[in-house]
């Protein structure tokens, strides 16, 4: 979410907001804090990628009751 915020400021209004909640730095400017930043939103892209696949993928839709076992019809007789 914080990435999209701020390339969304960046696309509209030349906003780096990362850059200025980190030390009024100047738009494109990095330091240690901005960079932990920009590296989680990296990391958590990946991820959102990765997940990707699965989200369009085949999806087991049986119910819970039909993947248990039947009980046995002969169950009580001897």
């Amino acid at each position: 979410m914080v990435g999209g915020l701020n390339w969304g400021l960046v696309a509209i209004t030349e906003y780096d907001l990362v850059a200025q909640i980190f030390g009024g730095m100047d738009f494109g400017e990095t330091n240690a804090g901005s960079r932990v930043i920009y590296g989680l939103v990296v990391i958590s892209a990946l991820y959102s990628l990765a997940r990707v696949p699965s989200m369009f993928g085949s999806r087991n839709t049986s119910s819970s009751r039909e993947r248990q076992p039947a009980a046995s019809k002969t169950k009580g007789r001897s």
